[in-house]
């Protein structure tokens, strides 16, 4: 028997979505020409990354697709502080723009790290994009550069994003408190 869900307030329904996703392409699209790989952050970013780049790809923006896998919450609510590789990218970075696309930007950390790292690698440039960020997120300089919405200052769950591992595969954006 499996246990009941928690109480989870819908933030943002899946059509809508769906929506912020299409405009996010429409804002990415002039930005894309040339040589480009969109960089996932594994695991949360993965349902957004695929239906992102479907919605490029229908503007014919067909960049390289790769995965970095980063971890700084394993399964507690809070980040630790501390980014970890657990696998790099496996393709060739040097020359390339770079799309580094995450599910939620909190602190700046993560994205910041990777950013480095693929400089590091000799990335052109590196863009940064988030489906979402939260209200404390850092902004300007030091901000995401595109982003999809901004979120309440709630614990997310759903598309991508999980509870110790749990809910990911919800099809909207949940609230647990």
């Amino acid at each position: 028997m499996t246990a009941p869900l928690p109480k989870i307030d819908v933030v943002l329904s899946e059509p809508d979505l769906m929506a912020r996703v299409e405009e996010l392409a429409d804002r990415l699209a002039p930005r894309l020409t040339g040589e480009w790989t969109a960089v996932s952050i594994l695991i949360g970013a993965t349902p957004f990354t695929s239906d992102l780049m479907k919605a490029l790809a229908r503007r014919n923006i067909h960049p390289v697709l790769d995965v970095l896998w980063l971890e700084s919450y394993r399964d507690a609510r809070e980040s630790s502080g501390r980014v970890v590789v657990r696998a790099d990218v496996s393709r060739d970075v040097e020359g390339r723009g770079m799309l580094l696309i995450d599910d939620v930007f909190d602190t700046g950390r993560t994205l910041d790290f990777a950013k480095h790292h693929l400089l590091a690698k000799g990335a052109r440039e590196v863009i940064t994009c988030a489906l979402t960020q939260k209200p404390w997120a850092p902004r300007g300089e030091n901000g995401v550069d595109y982003c999809a919405f901004d979120a309440p200052g709630r614990f997310l769950v759903g598309y991508g994003m999980d509870d110790a591992g749990l809910y990911r595969g919800l099809p909207y954006i949940g609230a647990l408190d």
